[in-house]
């Protein structure tokens, strides 16, 4: 018997929708796993297979419930289209995709904008499924169109309060339940004048945006608006930030230790440069934190690790970042060690230097890692301002930015 498990995607019409070779699995398998919304669309008096629900919470329980049931044949049911923030992904990663044969049905996506007409490669997808609304946040932009995958019923009304507050309240909101079954159905209305609070638990809510006059938009570039974020004055400022960020060089899924966090602004900015991007910010002060954690939220990336400690101590057992930086504590003992001992080889280093004893340690690492690794920026900002009835430039403190990309083998200052 193959140890292979087989992935059926199946829609709101449940077995009527099947195709016919999903139907033959089903009819072979000895076990069928699933959701029990997912296992009822399979009438018991025509797939008499063993039926395990899945446990909660399920990834901590899967690899025993696989193991479990070697040598038969395993049928999963899932949502639609399995690989599609689906089951099919989970045992993948899990199993290989050698041992996982996926027979997907349409998902709630495709259906979606079938109803609507829209174009499916024009629209912004988000899933809430074990998610905080808050992960909308960067796909609001006005004119644009976002499909949310909900968690459940209470979903719309959090993405309508979510929209409203973010001052697209205008947006015109329909809820999609139970796409494809025989008791579909459309609830239409607006952000700010949603008043269903709650609706069928199998929904999606398309959203097309559109932002009230003088609503500040989040741009997806980095350097944000300082007022952007709630701080007491420990914010690297916007035109430093977007220097930094073009310096820290953000990749798809890569992480990020932001060290000495302040208000999360260089974290933020690095998780909104990619989906997949991670973050760990590490502050020292508890109310920082809690302020960093309020603005990770509020802006769209409430997956940000926040760990509250000084470092370089708070720094071990982190994961391995692939890049760093370092915006307060530059000159702490063992702060820069730590965090260069860390880095992969590859990653980059990033720190800011405002004192001049900061500036002592980043001339130091300078010089001991050399070029072509290692290079050093000096910026100076000044903004427009009143002087009495006319405008003058007053300037920031400068700021060095020192950058090192650490090599595959040690330089010959740091074997010695």
């Amino acid at each position: 018997m193959s140890d292979r498990i087989t992935v059926v995607g199946v829609g709101a019409d449940g077995w009527a929708g099947l195709s016919p070779r999903a139907r033959e699995e089903l009819l072979a398998a000895d076990v069928l796993m699933g959701g029990s919304r997912q296992l009822d669309l399979v009438p018991v008096s025509v797939c008499t297979a063993e039926r395990v629900v899945w446990p909660s919470p399920l990834l901590p329980a899967l690899p025993g419930l696989v193991e479990a049931n070697r040598g038969r044949a395993v049928c999963v049911l899932a949502s639609g289209d399995p690989m599609f923030h689906g089951i099919g992904t989970t045992l993948v990663r899990l199993l290989g995709a050698e041992r996982v044969r996926v027979l997907p049905s349409l998902s709630s996506v495709s259906l979606a904008c079938a109803r609507l007409g829209w174009a499916a490669d024009r629209v912004e997808v988000v899933s809430l499924v074990s998610r905080p609304v808050e992960a909308v946040h960067p796909a609001v932009h006005d004119g644009r169109r976002v499909l949310v995958l909900s968690a459940d019923g209470r979903t719309p009304a959090g993405v309508a309060a979510l929209l409203t507050s973010r001052g697209y309240g205008a947006s015109p909101m329909t809820v999609l339940e139970r796409l494809g079954g025989d008791d579909e159905r459309l609830v239409s209305g607006t952000a700010g004048g949603w008043a269903v609070p709650e609706t069928a638990a199998l929904n999606v809510v398309a959203v097309e945006c559109v932002a009230a006059p003088g609503t500040v938009p989040l741009p997806c570039l980095p350097g944000l608006p300082d007022e952007t974020f709630e701080h007491d004055g420990q914010l690297t400022k916007r035109e430093v930030r977007a220097v930094t960020m073009s310096r820290l060089a953000p990749v798809p899924g890569e992480l990020l230790w932001d060290v000495g966090g302040g208000a999360g602004s260089v974290a933020i900015e690095w998780m909104r440069a990619h989906r997949e991007n991670r973050a760990v910010a590490v502050e020292k002060d508890g109310g920082r934190a809690e302020r960093l954690t309020r603005n990770a939220h509020a802006l769209g990336v409430p997956g940000l690790t926040v760990v509250t400690g000084a470092a370089p101590g708070a720094l071990d057992g982190l994961a391995v970042p692939d890049a760093v930086f370092v915006g307060g504590g530059v000159s702490a003992p063992g702060v820069i060690e730590a965090c260069w001992r860390a880095l992969r080889p590859g990653g980059r280093l990033v720190a800011n230097a405002v004192t001049v004893e900061s500036e002592v340690t980043v001339a130091a690492w300078h010089a001991r890692i050399g070029a072509p690794h290692s290079e050093m920026v000096r910026l100076a900002v000044s903004r427009a301002a009143p002087v009495g009835g006319f405008t003058g430039w007053r300037p920031m403190m400068p700021v060095t930015i020192w950058t090192a990309v650490k090599p595959a083998e040690p330089v010959e200052e740091e074997r010695r």
